[in-house]
């Protein structure tokens, strides 16, 4: 039952994601000071955190190699949802990128081998935030956009991801340093996500989305592999086919880099 309760919300919290997604890339053109003032943001935020709540909901009630991958979803979604609301057809090109980037990244989650709930020491999670900061001022600073924002953006919600973990194992023993610590950084890092992303659909949806979908997952995988001890299954044959799957996932996100979605007014002069 936990596990059929962990589907359920996992595709629900990917259709509120990829709603929230949708109304980003309509009022992306919009510098921050406008789009605080704009309802239509605020229901974007509503329906990411309607997401991250149903989110860790999952989290806790089936496995993280589980969970994962439904989060793939929400680029299924978004991109027919833009379309419809362009009122134009999904193109060849975003069909083929979605059925690519998906099929790899879904090859690649697959084969990640679990080690069990894990949970981050104190002197791993203060380690991992230090090791966050730098790629992101370095990937996302400066003003940055487009493909590059999404990649940190991305990256920011994979590693809050896989601190929620942390939390939920940690919550069964009460409150302490390391859960309160982790708690912190998971709201920095999502407010972070949420902002990278806002600024990387000035260019699109299509390809911003594939792009922080993609660094989602795999960046939880890393920090499942080097700090929680999980790994790739299948030896080095394992190793041969996770190669393939995430070269198919890069020219999925390069198809849908081709096909930028008539839905975005950007200017490239408007900085958030």
């Amino acid at each position: 039952m936990g596990i059929v309760v962990a589907v359920l919300l996992c595709v629900v919290s990917s259709a509120a994601y990829a709603a929230a997604a949708v109304v980003q890339e309509n009022v992306a053109h919009r510098p921050l000071r406008a789009l605080l003032h704009l309802p239509a943001w605020w229901s974007a935020i509503a329906l990411n955190a309607v997401g991250a709540v149903l989110h860790v909901g999952a989290l806790a009630s089936g496995p993280l190699s589980l969970v994962q991958p439904f989060g793939v979803l929400t680029l299924v979604m978004a991109v027919p949802v833009a379309a419809v609301v362009a009122r134009r057809a999904v193109t060849r090109i975003e069909w083929h990128g979605i059925a690519m980037t998906v099929l790899g990244l879904g090859g690649i989650l697959v084969l990640a081998g679990s080690a069990g709930p894990g949970a981050l020491t104190a002197s791993q999670l203060v380690g991992l935030l230090l090791v966050t900061a730098i790629v992101l001022v370095v990937i996302g600073g400066s003003g940055a956009s487009g493909l590059w924002a999404a990649l940190a953006g991305g990256i920011a919600f994979g590693v809050s991801s896989a601190l929620t973990q942390t939390v939920v194992v940690h919550l069964s023993a009460g409150l302490g340093f390391v859960t309160v610590l982790t708690g912190a950084a998971i709201g920095v890092l999502s407010c972070a996500g949420l902002l990278f992303a806002q600024r990387s659909y000035r260019d699109g949806l299509g390809a911003p989305l594939a792009v922080g979908t993609l660094a989602n997952p795999v960046a939880a995988a890393v920090i499942g592999m080097v700090l929680l001890g999980e790994r790739i299954t299948g030896g080095p044959l394992g190793l041969v086919i996770a190669g393939c799957s995430a070269l198919t996932a890069a020219l999925g996100v390069a198809l849908l880099t081709r096909a930028r979605s008539p839905l975005s007014t950007t200017s490239p002069s408007v900085r958030i």
